[in-house]
């Protein structure tokens, strides 16, 4: 039986890691258990735009996100790239849902031809193998015929594409107002309750 409480989550090497850390923030808060993977190039961008160095050992990383997001050890298990022992190498696990926030365009086409070569791609290819869902928030502009013919083999497939393109009807003053808005969307997709954004018409 599928464990409502538990999703995995993959960070990959695409700009976007205000999104990641946002929702995983909010994953936490929510009370989730969330199986985490963070790519080599994931670990460099996350640097890069949010100055989050993380340790190199997925037990280090594990021990300072719970610091950081005050949540019980158990709460968080991360993974590293190529831990085939984790649960998510497996359809066996109770995991019922996967989002690879943000997901680069290699990401995204390893996935699409089923090239389970590390642990993120592997997990989304039980995902699909197990017909459950997987998320991918592809972050690339413009988006050529390969990426546009990835995206469809997926959407075909059920996959959830969500870009992260933000609305401004709700007039936003602030960048965290914007980064909301998009891990909103990705909490609406993946059925989670949340009080980020407020609803059209309310």
């Amino acid at each position: 039986m599928l464990d409502q409480q538990q999703i995995a989550l993959a960070i990959t090497g695409a700009s976007g890691a205000p999104y990641a850390k946002r929702l995983l923030q909010v994953l936490l808060k929510q009370g989730l258990t969330v199986h985490l993977m963070i790519s080599t190039a994931g670990r460099i961008v996350l640097a890069d735009e949010l100055n989050w160095k993380l340790p190199a050992r997925a037990s280090d990383v594990q021990e300072k996100l719970s610091q950081e997001f005050d949540c019980v050890p158990e709460q968080l298990q991360v993974y590293g790239e190529q831990q085939w022992s984790s649960p998510l190498a497996s359809g066996s696990h109770r995991v019922p849902a996967m989002i690879v926030c943000p997901c680069t365009m290699g990401t995204l086409s390893a996935i699409a031809c089923g090239q389970s070569d590390n642990l993120i791609n592997r997990a989304a290819d039980v995902m699909l193998k197990e017909d459950r869902k997987l998320i991918v928030v592809p972050r690339e502009a413009p988006f050529s015929v390969i990426h546009l013919e990835n995206m469809l083999k997926l959407a075909k497939l059920g996959v959830c594409i969500l870009p992260p393109n933000p609305g401004f009807y709700f007039n936003p003053t602030s960048l965290a107002e914007v980064v909301d808005f998009v891990v909103a969307r990705i909490l609406d997709q993946a059925k989670i309750e949340h009080d980020l954004m407020p609803r059209w018409g309310e």
